[in-house]
C-alpha cells in the first residue's frame, strides 16, 4: 500500500521520526569493530580497507536478489520490499544485511523523488542518503571531469599525444537531469579559452568511473581499471588511455574515500551496506561488488537489488557482477503489482485502480517471460506481491493461483510499507523455506565469454527480450570491428535500452516479440571492461519532468520537506 492510500505519514515524516541508532551499534551488531569505521557523523560510516583484509576471503551469507516486471508510472515498490525483507529476516531471528544502491539526485529531484524505500521500510538518515550521504557521486563526478579537464589541457598545451580532437569518446558528467548539456559545444572565446570541438554530458550514474567503482575489487583494482579507460582515438586511429595521459594516480587520489562502501540502517535498525549508484537501464544498475562481498559475510541472508525490470538489472547482474565476481545468489524475487499488471495488460494509466481481470490477466504475460528467463538463469523464483489498497481480494487471488498453480513459485503478499518488517514476515518465510528445499543451480549465463559482440547482444536481445531480429548502425558495426581488433570481445555486454518495456520502444508495454531491435551505437568501457550498447533512442543524460519533484522539496523550520 501506499501512503496516498492509507493516510499514513510521508515518508520523510516517518524517516524523520525513526529512532536510529548510533552507527558502532549497528556495526556491532552486525560483527564489525569500531575502529573498522571511518565515522561520518552518528548514523554514517565507511568500511575500512583493513575490514575487508580481515574478511575478503570469506562469504557465508546466502545472497537473495530483489528484482521486478518491467516498471510503469503506478510504480513497484521494489526498494521498499527489499528493506522490509531484510527487516523480515532480523524479525524471524535470522541475520541479515541489505546492499544496495546510492540513490542519484538526478532522480530525487526529478520524477521519482528519493530511493531509500519507503514507509516503515525505509534506509535512515533518508534525508542524507538522497542528497549528498558521503560525497561518493561528487568524488566520481570530480574524478570523471579532472579527466575531462586534463583531456582538453593537453590539446590546448601542444597535443604531444597527437589526440585527435574529433575522435574524443570521453564525456563530462553531472549528477543531475540537465537535458540541455547532452550536446554542447566548447572552447568558444579566444585562444586561451581551449580549441573549438563538439562534447557531451552524461548523468554521473553513466560515468565508467561509476561502473569501475562498482566492479573494482580494492584500490589496486580501481587504479588498474582507471589507466584502461579509453578517452578517445589519436590522428592514427589508435585508441588512448588515462595511463597515456598520466594521470591515473591523481584520479584514484579523488575516489580513495569512494571506494569504501558505506554502513547505515534501516528504520527497524537493519544494517544497509549502500555503495555505487548506476542505472540498470544505462549502466548495469548494481550496487558494488566491495559491498555486497562484505554484507554475505556478516549476514545469514543477504538482500540486494537490481535496478528497473528484470530483462535490465537482473540480466546484468548475473551476466556482468556475477560473471566478473563469482557471486551466487541463492533465489530471486521478483516484485509485481495488480497495478503494474494492468498496465501491461493495455489498461490506461487513468483506470488502472479499477477493478479489471480481463486486463490483469492479460498482464500475466510480462510477469511469465521475466519469470522464464529468470528460470534460464537457473534461478529459482518466488513472487513478492505488493498490495494496494485498490486491490481486491478477488484480483490478489488470481494473481496467486497464476502463480502457485500456473507458473508453479512461491507467492506471498508484502505490506512491508505499512507495517515494516512484520509486512513482510510471508515473504521471509518463503525465500527461507525455498533456499531450504530448492535453491538456486550454479548460475547459467545468456553468452559465453568467447562469444562475438553481435553473439552476444543477440543472445540477450534475442533470446531474453523476445526480438526476432536486431538491425546495426554502421556507427555500430565499425565499433564491433575496433573491438575485435583490440582483441576485447571478450568483454560482457551492456545493453542500454528503456526500462519500460522488453523492446526498445517505451510506449510497448506487456510481453512483446518478434520486435526488431536496433543497436544505435557501441561505447568501450575498457576499464570497467565491459561494451555498453545503445539501443534503441535511450538517452544516458536524463531530462526532467514538467513538474520535477524539486518543486515540492524546501526546508521549513530546519526539517527537509517533500522528500519521498
Amino acid at each position: 500500500m501506499n501512503k496516498e492510500e492509507t493516510g499514513m505519514k510521508t515518508d520523510i515524516q516517518i524517516a524523520q521520526e525513526a529512532e536510529m541508532k548510533h552507527i558502532r551499534e549497528v556495526a556491532e551488531g552486525a560483527g564489525i569493530a569500531e575502529d573498522e569505521l571511518e565515522f561520518y557523523g552518528k548514523y554514517k560510516a565507511k568500511l575500512s580497507d583493513e575490514l575487508w583484509e580481515r574478511i575478503k576471503d570469506r562469504e557465508d551469507g546466502k545472497l537473495v536478489l530483489v528484482t521486478a516486471i518491467n516498471p510503469t508510472p503506478a510504480g513497484e515498490g521494489k526498494t521498499t520490499i527489499s528493506v522490509g525483507l531484510g527487516q523480515a529476516f532480523a524479525k524471524l531471528g535470522k541475520k541479515s544485511v541489505i546492499a544496495l544502491r546510492e540513490p542519484s539526485l538526478g532522480p530525487c529531484f526529478g520524477i521519482k523523488g528519493g530511493a531509500a524505500g519507503g514507509g516503515y521500510s525505509q534506509v535512515v538518515p533518508m534525508e542524507d542518503l538522497n542528497l549528498h550521504f558521503t560525497g561518493d557521486f561528487h568524488a566520481i563526478t570530480s574524478a570523471n571531469n579532472l579527466l575531462a579537464a586534463m583531456l582538453d589541457n593537453h590539446i590546448q598545451q601542444g597535443n604531444a599525444l597527437g589526440i585527435d580532437p574529433r575522435q574524443i569518446v570521453w564525456k563530462r558528467c553531472v549528477d543531475m537531469n540537465d537535458r540541455v548539456l547532452r550536446n554542447i559545444v566548447v572552447g568558444l572565446g579566444n585562444k586561451m579559452d581551449g580549441m573549438v570541438r563538439e562534447d557531451h554530458f552524461v548523468i554521473t550514474v553513466a560515468s565508467e568511473i561509476m561502473a569501475i567503482l562498482c566492479l573494482a575489487k580494492d584500490t589496486e583494482d580501481l587504479r588498474r581499471r582507471i589507466e584502461n579507460i579509453i578517452l578517445g582515438f589519436d590522428y592514427e586511429g589508435k585508441p588512448f588511455t588515462v595511463k597515456d595521459l598520466g594521470v591515473a594516480g591523481a584520479v584514484t587520489v579523488l575516489l580513495k574515500d569512494a571506494i569504501h562502501p558505506n554502513l547505515v540502517q534501516t528504520t527497524e535498525g537493519t544494517a544497509a551496506f549502500v555503495h555505487g549508484g548506476p542505472f540498470a537501464n544505462i549502466a548495469h544498475g548494481c550496487n558494488s561488488i566491495l559491498a555486497t562481498k562484505m554484507a554475505m559475510t556478516f549476514g545469514d541472508y543477504v538482500v540486494t537489488e537490481a535496478g528497473f525490470g528484470a530483462d535490465l538489472g537482473a540480466e546484468k547482474f548475473y551476466n556482468i557482477k556475477c560473471r566478473k565476481s563469482g557471486l551466487q545468489p541463492k533465489l530471486t524475487v521478483i516484485v509485481a503489482t495488480a497495478q503494474g499488471l494492468k498496465m501491461h495488460g493495455g489498461v490506461s494509466l487513468d483506470r488502472i485502480k479499477e477493478p479489471n481481470m480481463e486486463g490483469l490477466k492479460e498482464g500475466f504475460g510480462n510477469l511469465d517471460k521475466h519469470i522464464r528467463n529468470l528460470r534460464y538463469f537457473g534461478q529459482t523464483v518466488v513472487v513478492a506481491f505488493n498490495r494496494f489498497a485498490s486491490d481486491t481480494d478477488e484480483e490478489v487471488e488470481a494473481i496467486r493461483r497464476h502463480c502457485e498453480e500456473d507458473l508453479k513459485v512461491g507467492f506471498a503478499i508484502n505490506n512491508a510499507f505499512a507495517e515494516g518488517g512484520e509486512g513482510a514476515a510471508d515473504l521471509a518465510n518463503l525465500v527461507v523455506e525455498t533456499i531450504e528445499k530448492k535453491p538456486s543451480a550454479p548460475l547459467q549465463y545468456t553468452y559465453g565469454e568467447n562469444d562475438t559482440v553481435q553473439q552476444k547482444i543477440e543472445k540477450v536481445a534475442c533470446n531474453l527480450y523476445g526480438a526476432s531480429v536486431v538491425t546495426y548502425s554502421s556507427a555500430s558495426r565499425k565499433m564491433m570491428k575496433l573491438i575485435e581488433e583490440m582483441g576485447i570481445a571478450h568483454y560482457p555486454v551492456c545493453i542500454a535500452k528503456t526500462q519500460y518495456s522488453f523492446s526498445a520502444d517505451p510506449k510497448i508495454y506487456g510481453a512483446v516479440n518478434n520486435f526488431e531491435f536496433h543497436i544505435k551505437d557501441i561505447v568501450i568501457n575498457n576499464g570497467a571492461e565491459m561494451l555498453v550498447a545503445i539501443a534503441g533512442e535511450i538517452l544516458r543524460m536524463p531530462g526532467l519532468p514538467k513538474v520535477p519533484q524539486a518543486e515540492h522539496i524546501d526546508i521549513v523550520d530546519g526539517n527537509i520537506e517533500g522528500l519521498s
